[in-house]
């Protein structure tokens, strides 16, 4: 059973809904350990003096702030923890916002939001009031020494959470190189009409039990392979010629024609409805 990582109180105006903080997600990661392929064993590391190489023991160790090329601001523990924010208790909701006015860019880590007991009641209320209102809660918390700022939301009859990153750690897309001057770029009425056809091809529900992570399955296939006594060499694909010049609108059109034939082959595919529909190629080609 989940263990509650943070246990406290939803606080707004003079309102206070106690509660627990269950993560959301269960990280899938297939994980590896660094071995001498001589022998077997575990890599271990040193931490070692850049100067002499010389091994340094944990009590000589303190933290450094890089200010310019090899000079170091060192900061005391005790330093560190003067400035901590102090411990709370409360997820304090300071604005209710429209969540179309948050980009997803900001979302980071998503959390479930359970009452305990005797709050059910206040926190449905909260959770109804603000399904009713379309508004989502910004509020500040401390968790493990970390002031966060989070989204709350309500879902289906329930609260979550998401963590999100602050305003001045977004990357500027104005400082990427190759970005400048898109708007300057002309897309054909032939081009568009066939993205627009692929998109409209492509279109479903979102069913997020369709996509897998399928290179973490291989990775698992071929060390259960392995562990059973396997030797296939496995063959390193040939690279892809990413220099190749592609026909955009030819590509698209090929795109368009894959895509109404695997729809033909869908099982939920209406025959009738796509007899009827105009063809976009043709369309996109008289264009």
């Amino acid at each position: 059973m989940p263990r509650p990582l943070w246990s406290g109180a939803i606080s707004f105006g003079l309102v206070s809904v106690p509660v627990k903080l269950y993560p959301a997600v269960s990280r899938k990661t297939v994980r590896f350990n660094q071995i001498d392929s001589r022998t077997g064993a575990r890599i271990k590391q040193k931490r070692v003096s850049a100067l002499d190489g010389e091994e340094v023991p944990f009590d000589r160790i303190v933290k450094g702030h890089e200010v310019s090329k090899d000079s170091y601001v060192l900061v005391t523990d005790d330093e560190m923890m003067a400035l901590m924010p102090k411990a709370s208790r409360t997820i304090d909701i300071s604005d209710f916002v429209r969540q179309s006015e948050i980009d997803p860019v900001f979302y980071d880590a998503g959390y479930h939001l359970v009452p305990d007991e005797l709050a059910r009641k206040s926190y449905m209320l909260l959770a109804a009031a603000m399904e009713e209102a379309g508004r989502v809660a910004i509020a500040t918390f401390v968790m493990r020494t970390k002031q966060y700022v989070a989204a709350i939301r309500p879902v289906d009859g329930r609260l979550m959470l998401s963590t999100m990153v602050y305003a001045d750690e977004l990357v500027d897309p104005a400082e990427l190189p190759g970005l400048e001057g898109l708007g300057d770029i002309e897309v054909s009425e032939a081009e568009r009409a066939m993205a627009t056809a692929l998109i409209d091809n492509l279109s479903a529900d979102f069913a997020p039990e369709r996509y897998l992570d399928t290179f973490r399955e291989a990775v698992m296939d071929l060390i259960e392979r392995k562990a059973a006594g396997d030797t296939t060499v496995v063959e390193v694909p040939a690279a892809a010629d990413d220099a190749a010049v592609v026909d955009l609108l030819a590509a698209l059109e090929a795109s368009v024609a894959a895509a109404k034939a695997a729809r033909k082959r869908h099982p939920s595919t209406n025959d009738a409805e796509s007899s009827e529909a105009a063809d976009p190629i043709e369309t996109a080609r008289s264009a």
